[in-house]
């Protein structure tokens, strides 16, 4: 028994430290949990009502009256786990998923129903994988995507008709992505109905041609396997993307010509209100974005154009916004240096600028044809405001007044608003507000997270700026300690992001790890440096071509600035990053020379030529052009530079992670080890990018715990 008494004394001793510790976490999950928020709002057709995703039903309310919800399903529907649903467009119909499966970061399989007739039924039953659904506009049909493959389900006859027979993994897809344009384009679906229903375009991406990747599963399992997929590295070849447009009357296919370039993008595709289909065009270094219209008998026009000379802003489905059947509206910063909305023609071109200033319009919120809405940065780059102006550019008017960061979601004809709202200091408070701005009625406003927060006295962030060695003004915040006291000496964690427009600086309500060490005693800091965004073009794009240069000394000079503070431990300072923030963190650690004493690094890329094409060369060129832009700064070359007595390193990485591939981190440690560095390391098994499925409380524990041990 001796032999075994100590083990199981430490045993005990840890499990007991460990239900501490995660007690210490989940208190921070659990503040979280109450931070309310209204789920899967969708307005309805007439404007006056919305229906929300709660307790595994569909529920219809009044924007205007505080009645009780009214169901929408015919009867409880338990067998279901409702992920999300989609109304046809007459209403008639609700396509409900539920039982997803996640593939990548927003696709996933799943199982469709259909409630309609005062009746749920399953449908789609003969697709294996079926994904990306959607009704057509008659309502009378869903297209939908199976194993690469696209398909037309006719509701009335419960027959599905297949577009496409040539998908294949790996080699041909059709109707959905690839992996590269739905993390970077964000988008899964690759298809569009005609507005009269009679015709379906879609994309085909030929990706023989891409090189493959192959992830290592655990799963568990006594023999390992390995998952393949095409992933195009910076400089690597990327699909080959064809526009085809179906007749779903005749059968017949039509391959649009999108020019004689193949090694392009094409992020979206689309109709106008008189059904003529069109598509959005970039070349490979993204430089340059036309939106084309289809003519009939073969014509094209571009009807918009952008050029840039770094790279056009990333582009979304709030690009290009139909007013009506000729004009609609754009976003684009090229023209002042500041993103701006823009009225377009069809057959015209521009018309006006609707709005201006050195302020930035975030989102295209909607229009009713007159007016159009949309959230900004005019009272500070750190905070949204909801905003709403004629079409000519006059009578702008700010409908929200709360100082801190708004999100809106209209209603059909833009009569009210769901606007949920948060500061620093206040939870969120969501409420439907009119046309206006003025609130009608509040939908949740976090009462019991506010007087728990209230109860605990927790710090805020505090909001500052300063001025780094070379002359930059850079926004930053920090957390003190409660009970701070000037006159003592705390310890500080730089967290951060910095990546291209990014913004980590925002007066918005967050609670998150770091929270736990302002608890215990430290400092946290974070600065959005040079090349993140709402500060302009000038500030985001002075960062293009060597990612990772200036963003790190910005970092470096954040901690200079702290460590010159009387109430800063200069010898205990550290800094934190995930993703890009992982890279940035590397760098820091390697570059600072001792300057942090700790450093966190989550799934890191170590070297931009382990990046895919979209996102590493917008911002970097191709490698094949700028190698100095992709060795100089990345921190697998600069190993040797770590200073492994001063700097405590934790490199975190998941193993099926398909963005940032475990190469990253395997390469990394093979260079400080050939380096002779020391490090620490911490592999989760089978996890994604985001430590998903299961590891994300983990993580953030052992992350708590490695700071306060070692800073």
């Amino acid at each position: 028994m001796k032999t075994i008494l100590f083990p199981l004394i430490t045993a005990a001793a840890l499990l007991t430290g460990s239900v501490r510790a995660q007690n210490e976490y989940a208190e921070i999950a659990r503040l979280r949990g109450l931070n309310e928020s209204v789920r899967g709002i969708r307005s309805m057709a007439d404007g006056e009502h919305y229906t929300t995703l709660e307790s595994n039903d569909i529920v219809r309310y009044s924007y205007a009256s505080a009645a009780p919800g009214e169901s929408m399903l015919p009867a409880p529907a338990p067998n279901l786990v409702i992920t999300d649903y989609a109304f046809s467009p007459d209403e008639r119909s609700i396509l409900i998923a539920s039982g997803r499966k996640p593939i990548y970061r927003h696709s996933y399989t799943t199982s469709y129903s259909l409630v309609r007739d005062n009746a749920v039924r399953p449908v789609l039953r003969d697709a294996e994988a079926p994904r990306d659904a959607s009704f057509s506009p008659d309502g009378q049909k869903i297209a939908y995507s199976d194993r690469n493959d696209l398909y037309v389900y006719d509701i009335a006859s419960q027959t599905t008709r297949r577009i496409t027979d040539d998908g294949a993994w790996n080699e041909v897809i059709n109707g959905t992505t690839d992996w590269v344009y739905e993390e970077e384009f964000g988008a899964t679906r690759a298809y569009a109905f005609s507005p009269d229903s009679r015709r379906i375009a879609y994309l085909r991406f030929d990706e023989s041609e891409v090189p493959l990747m192959e992830m290592m599963r655990f799963d568990g399992k006594l023999y390992n396997r390995a998952y393949s997929f095409k992933y195009p590295k910076a400089g690597e070849r990327n699909s080959v993307v064809q526009l085809w447009i179906a007749d779903l009357e005749t059968g017949a296919r039509e391959r649009i010509d999108t020019g004689e370039e193949t090694d392009q993008y094409i992020p979206r595709i689309g109709w106008t209100p008189d059904g003529r289909p069109w598509y959005y065009r970039l070349n490979r270094r993204q430089n340059t974005f036309e939106m084309i219209v289809c003519e009939p008998h073969g014509a094209q026009r571009t009807v918009y154009e952008e050029r840039a000379q770094q790279y056009v802003e990333r582009v979304d489905d709030g690009t290009v916004t139909f007013v009506d059947r000729d004009r609609f509206l754009v976003q684009q910063e090229s023209h002042t240096g500041f993103m701006h909305l823009y009225l377009y023609s069809l057959r015209r071109g521009i018309l006006e600028q609707v709005t201006k200033g050195p302020w930035e319009v975030t989102q295209l919120v909607g229009t009713d044809g007159r007016r159009v809405w949309f959230l900004s940065t005019e009272t500070s780059p750190l905070r949204r405001n909801l905003y709403s102006v004629r079409l000519d550019g006059k009578d702008k008017q700010r409908l929200t007044t709360g100082e801190g960061y708004y999100t809106a979601a209209p209603s059909a004809g833009m009569k009210y608003f769901i606007t949920t709202f948060s500061n620093a200091s206040t939870p969120n408070v969501t409420e439907v507000c009119d046309a206006a701005g003025k609130p009608v009625r509040t939908l949740a406003d976090s009462r019991r997270l506010r007087e728990e927060l209230a109860a605990a006295d927790r710090p805020v962030k505090e909001f500052f700026t300063f001025t780094t060695e070379r002359g930059d003004t850079l926004n930053a915040y920090m957390v003190k300690p409660r009970g701070f006291d000037p006159a003592q000496r705390y310890p500080v964690l730089l967290t951060q992001y910095s990546g291209p427009g990014s913004q980590s600086v925002r007066d918005r309500w967050s609670l998150d790890w770091e929270d736990v060490l302002a608890d215990k005693g430290y400092i946290v800091v974070c600065a959005d440096g040079r090349g993140t965004g709402f500060r302009g073009e000038k500030f985001k794009k002075l960062t293009y071509g060597r990612l990772g240069a200036l963003e790190v000394e910005d970092q470096l000079s954040t901690a200079r600035h702290m460590a010159a503070q009387p109430w800063v431990d200069p010898a205990r300072i550290g800094i934190y990053g995930w993703s890009y923030g992982g890279f940035m963190a590397l760098s820091c650690a390697m570059k600072g020379l001792g300057l942090f004493k700790m450093a966190i690094a989550v799934a890191p890329v170590t070297s931009w030529r382990y990046y895919d094409t979209i996102y590493t060369e917008i911002y970097n060129n191709l490698p094949q052009y700028n190698a100095a832009g992709y060795d100089d700064n990345s921190p697998i070359n600069f190993a040797r530079m770590l200073d492994d007595r001063r700097t405590r390193l934790l490199i975190i990485h998941g193993t099926a992670d398909d963005n940032v591939h475990f190469q990253n981190t395997v390469e990394m440690t093979r260079a400080l080890n050939r380096a002779g560095k020391q490090y620490d390391m911490m592999v989760y098994p089978d996890q994604n990018h985001s430590m998903l499925p299961d590891a994300t409380a983990h993580i953030r524990q052992k992350m708590i715990d490695y700071t306060l041990k070692n800073l």
